[in-house]
């Protein structure tokens, strides 16, 4: 059952269970990324992170269209200066900073700014209809929100440079045999799918979950050594914790564990 959340107006806060879910709700601009619409994102993302009651979150657009990129009439006119002291950008920080796991669910296009975003999250569900690029090149600009540095990284240099040069865009199931996206569904299905994978996610212990998080995504924008000595020592702690043991001996005892979150 849905919960309402704290009325926005540029996004939908509610929750599903364990699971909160943050919608783009800009529509007719086909939820372009304006700085009002990340402001209220990334604030309805950091509530449902404090939720306790709360162990996933899922971001979507809903079943049309995930976010055609960034407002370009936001940017037209700006200088350098206006673009480093307005710092958009930089909210993208408190994302990469959410500690509870982030599920994107894309349907329709994901480009520019919004293939960013669907990247920064940590699974990407796709609709069959979901198309993902990085078309700035077509007005002059190039990815400004780690694209160069993500897409190259999950698709490898030749792929990421012809996306980034080209503009062209990729499917949901190239994206899937690529890397790009973790699982394809029916696009009337997009939502909830994401949901019911977060109540999946739900039931996993969430401190372990956490630190599973951090550690692959220390591997995947760190150096190798330096992801491996997070893991081993995230390894070593979670033998602190209840839900550790609790899984453990629920493996031995043949029964299913109750995680408390401890």
């Amino acid at each position: 059952m849905l919960a309402c959340m704290p009325d926005y107006e540029h996004v939908l806060s509610t929750s599903d269970g364990p699971v909160g879910i943050v919608t783009l709700n800009r529509p007719r601009q086909l939820n372009a990324l304006a700085g009002p619409l990340l402001r209220e994102m990334v604030a309805a993302l950091e509530a449902h992170d404090a939720d306790p009651g709360l162990r996933a979150i899922v971001l979507t657009g809903g079943p049309s269209v995930f976010a055609a990129g960034a407002d370009i009439k936001e940017m037209a006119e700006a200088t350098p200066v206006d673009m480093l002291v307005r710092d958009t950008i930089g909210m993208w920080d408190r994302v990469k900073k959410i500690g509870k796991p982030l599920i994107a669910a894309v349907a329709g296009y994901a480009l520019g700014g919004g293939c960013e975003l669907a990247m920064l999250c940590d699974i990407v569900v796709a609709a069959e209809n979901a198309r993902f690029g990085q078309p700035e090149i077509n007005i002059g600009l190039i990815p400004g929100a780690g694209g160069t540095q993500r897409l190259t990284r999950t698709l490898g240099k030749a792929l990421a440079m012809d996306l980034v040069l080209t503009g062209r865009m990729l499917g949901a199931e190239e994206a899937l045999q690529r890397g790009l996206v973790a699982r394809v569904v029916a696009t009337e299905l997009i939502v909830d799918e994401a949901v019911r994978l977060g109540k999946e996610l739900a039931k996993r212990p969430p401190i372990s979950v956490r630190m599973a998080k951090e550690s692959i995504t220390r591997a995947f924008e760190g150096r190798v050594d330096d992801g491996i000595d997070l893991e081993r020592k995230a390894f070593y702690l979670l033998f602190a914790t209840r839900d550790a043991h609790e899984g453990m001996h629920a493996f031995i005892d043949k029964r299913q564990p109750s995680y408390e979150g401890r």
